[in-house]
C-alpha cells in the first residue's frame, strides 16, 4: 500500500483517547508524510490528563516540541492554531489529500455534520467534504445517542469514513499501546500507507481451522 509522500491533515479533539492522535502523528511522520496538525483547546487539557505531554497553545512552540519528540524532518510538520485562517487547510486550493480526526469528539462530529466551520478544525473538515476528499473520523464516545448516530449516518452517506475507536482483541494484546496501534493501523490502511503495526487477519497461526 504505497502512496508516496502524502500530505495529511490531522486533528486531535477533546475526546478521551488523545494517544490515538499522537501515535498516528508519529506513524505519519515515520512514513515520510507531511502533516498539517491541529489540536483543540479541549484536546490539550485531555492530553495533559492522559499522558506526560503538555502542548502549549502557541503553534510555533508546539510544532517544535512535537517535531523534536517524533523526529520530524524540516518543514514536515506544521501546527496551526484554532483561528489561523491563512492555513492551507482552510481552502480548497491548499487542501491535502486526506484528513483524519483522531480522536473525534461528538461535539466536533456535530459541527462537521452541520457545516459549522467555527474554528480551523471544523473548516478543514468542511473543505474536505466540499472538495470530495478522504475524511476519517475516529469517534470516541459511549454510549452513543440517537443524535450521534444520525450525524454519523449523515456523514457516512456523504462519503466520510466513520471509524469508532473500537480495537480488536483477536491478536491477544498485552498492552494499551497494542490496542492503540490496532486503531492507528486501520487508519493507515484507509490512507494507503504501509505499516507493520499488526498482523493481518489470516496471518495469525492461532486461528483454528474451522474444517476440523
Amino acid at each position: 500500500m504505497s502512496a508516496g509522500r502524502q500530505t495529511i491533515s490531522l486533528a486531535i479533539t477533546g475526546a478521551s483517547g488523545t494517544g490515538y492522535g499522537l501515535r498516528l502523528l508519529e506513524c505519519l511522520l515515520q512514513a515520510q508524510c507531511r502533516v498539517y496538525l491541529m489540536i483543540s483547546k479541549a484536546a490539550r487539557v485531555v492530553m495533559s490528563l492522559e499522558s506526560d505531554l503538555s502542548i502549549p497553545a502557541q503553534s510555533a512552540i508546539a510544532e517544535q516540541l512535537l517535531g523534536e519528540r517524533f523526529g520530524a524532518a524540516p518543514e514536515q510538520l506544521r501546527v496551526f492554531g484554532r483561528e489561523q485562517w491563512t492555513a492551507p487547510v482552510a481552502s480548497g486550493t491548499g487542501a491535502p489529500e486526506a484528513m483524519v480526526v483522531a480522536p473525534c469528539s461528538t461535539g466536533t462530529l456535530s459541527a462537521i455534520a452541520c457545516g459549522a466551520s467555527n474554528n480551523l478544525i471544523e473548516r478543514a473538515a468542511d473543505v474536505m467534504l466540499k472538495e470530495q476528499r478522504r475524511l476519517i473520523l475516529m469517534i470516541r464516545e459511549t454510549p452513543l445517542s440517537p443524535i450521534h448516530l444520525e450525524q454519523m449516518l449523515r456523514l457516512s452517506r456523504l462519503g466520510v469514513t466513520i471509524m469508532p475507536a473500537s480495537p480488536g482483541f483477536y491478536q491477544r494484546p498485552q498492552s494499551v499501546a497494542e490496542l492503540v496501534d490496532f486503531m492507528v493501523a486501520r487508519v493507515l490502511d484507509h490512507l494507503s500507507i504501509e505499516h507493520q503495526l499488526l498482523r493481518r487477519w489470516g496471518e495469525l497461526s492461532e486461528i483454528p481451522d474451522s474444517s476440523d
